[in-house]
């Protein structure tokens, strides 16, 4: 079965941002072939924060998770390639920076786990929700890259 092209949800968290690492996240995406299909700065406000959120609204942490996220600028991604989702997650890391291995953006660039550079969706679900939540249809783009033709078959 051929693998399936899929769109997902990177977001460059504040540490990321304060930290300036966003243009070596961005590199890494683009390296490993992947495609950003809509991109944007923003500081998320309350509100969207707990929707982004909501499946910790139960746990201890929601609302430490609630003000770091909104404590500064966030830079949101929409980024495309075949079975995006799960090459994402494996160029991220672990959640936990201190378990991440080196190469990953957290593995290299992480150390706490409160403070872990970067979110990347989990599931289809997810990201078709989290696109949605950052990003109006107008704002992701379909194009065709010249180079596509030396990253798949």
């Amino acid at each position: 079965m051929e693998a399936e092209f899929q769109r997902t949800f990177v977001m460059v968290k504040p540490d990321g941002v304060e930290r300036g690492v966003i243009g070596e996240v961005i590199s890494r995406l683009e390296r490993k072939g992947l495609k950003i299909v809509g991109m944007k700065m923003l500081k998320i406000g309350e509100e969207l924060a707990k929707n982004h959120y909501a499946e910790h609204k139960e746990k201890p942490f929601f609302d430490s998770l609630v003000a770091y996220i909104t404590s500064g600028p966030v830079v949101a991604m929409v980024v495309e390639g075949k079975e995006a989702i799960r090459v994402v997650r494996t160029l991220v890391g672990a959640t936990n920076p201190i378990d991440a291995s080196p190469g990953t953006i957290r593995g290299d660039f992480g150390m706490d786990l409160g403070r872990n550079i970067i979110h990347a969706s989990d599931s289809e679900e997810s990201a078709e929700r989290e696109v949605s939540l950052f990003f109006n249809p107008d704002e992701i783009f379909t194009y065709e890259r010249a180079i596509d033709k030396w990253i798949y078959e």
